[in-house]
């Protein structure tokens, strides 16, 4: 196991090396100027402005500028931002709670809701608990989230009046009407995001445990006299939870980057919409920042997923 670490540590360094490179020569080549508001200010003469290009390094070929980033990451130091004129990681940790509540929690969610319902499907195929899951499954991951945040927000805000429309990220949770305040508020984009999420991982559990319940093992294991509720949980399950922890993990960095639609909707100050902003704004360095630590999060949970197969099913073994 420590072998099979150390080696695919060692394959996803230069993979991130990679990404990190191919990354920053996209945005360091696109036809975009940082200083584009400085252009647009009739009182910022032209020689200041070379001057505070040559000051961010903005006049040295990209190559050089990149390995002066990746010299400052290995440093801990990720750059200002462009816009607020503020350290990325300060901007990235103060949007870090509001993405983590909403769209983890969600994510969360989802996870605990697809699988029950997935292994119930699969166990009464055809019934009519698996055509309504069916159903619902296919509506769930079928109709984009904008579509479902912009239903919910006419109906249970407007029509209703249940929910705020918008979620106010400066809010402080102090006492009991401030929780309850904060829970309403993140009540309709949790449940978006919950429903599109938990409906592809119930179709993939259903799918896993179709696959494995007319197997040789299963009907020797019934044959042995165990308990129904033994078979499908200690061996089924445990083997039908092999493909589906691959799309759980793969899909977890989700949790930091999927969700922009959504946040853009409820005006969720989080990663995503931090995201779009310093696209739109040409923050490169907040870009550059986000852009790599997603890519991290995919090849870490990648590794995760890997390990954890050994865990579900002993017969693994990593060579």
């Amino acid at each position: 196991m420590t072998q099979y670490i150390i080696r695919r540590v060692l394959i996803a360094i230069p993979t991130l090396l990679v990404i990190s490179m191919v990354v920053y020569a996209i945005l360091a080549l696109a036809p975009t100027d940082p200083l584009s508001s400085f252009a647009a200010n009739p009182a910022v003469p032209p020689a200041v402005r070379e001057n505070i290009r040559h000051q961010m390094g903005l006049d040295l070929p990209w190559y050089i500028r990149y390995f002066r980033w990746l010299a400052s990451i290995a440093q801990g130091n990720w750059g200002y931002s462009f816009a607020s004129k503020g350290p990325v990681t300060t901007l990235i940790f103060q949007r870090l709670p509001q993405t983590l509540w909403v769209v983890g929690l969600a994510y969360l969610l989802a996870i605990l809701i697809a699988i029950p319902i997935g292994i119930l499907s699969a166990v009464k195929q055809y019934s009519l608990f698996d055509q309504l899951a069916t159903t619902f499954a296919f509506i769930g991951f079928s109709v984009p989230t904008f579509f479902t945040g912009l239903l919910f927000i006419l109906l249970f805000s407007l029509k209703l009046h249940w929910f705020p429309t918008i979620y106010d990220s400066t809010l402080k949770v102090h006492d009991l009407a401030s929780f309850w305040t904060q829970v309403k508020q993140m009540v309709m984009p949790v449940a978006v995001l919950t429903l599109f999420q938990s409906a592809a991982v119930a179709r993939f559990m259903r799918s896993s445990m179709l696959d494995n319940l007319p197997l040789d093992y299963v009907r020797t294991a019934r044959a042995k006299g165990l308990k129904e509720q033994v078979v499908l949980l200690r061996h089924v399950l445990a083997n039908s939870l092999i493909p589906v922890v691959t799309l759980i993990a793969l899909q977890i960095p989700t949790v930091f980057a999927g969700a922009i639609i959504t946040e853009q909707i409820f005006r969720v100050n989080g990663l995503g919409e931090l995201l779009i902003r310093s696209i739109q704004n040409s923050d490169i360095p907040v870009v550059q920042a986000l852009t790599f630590i997603f890519a991290f999060l995919v090849v870490f949970f990648n590794l995760l997923a890997d390990l954890l197969y050994g865990v579900l099913d002993p017969r693994i073994r990593y060579a």
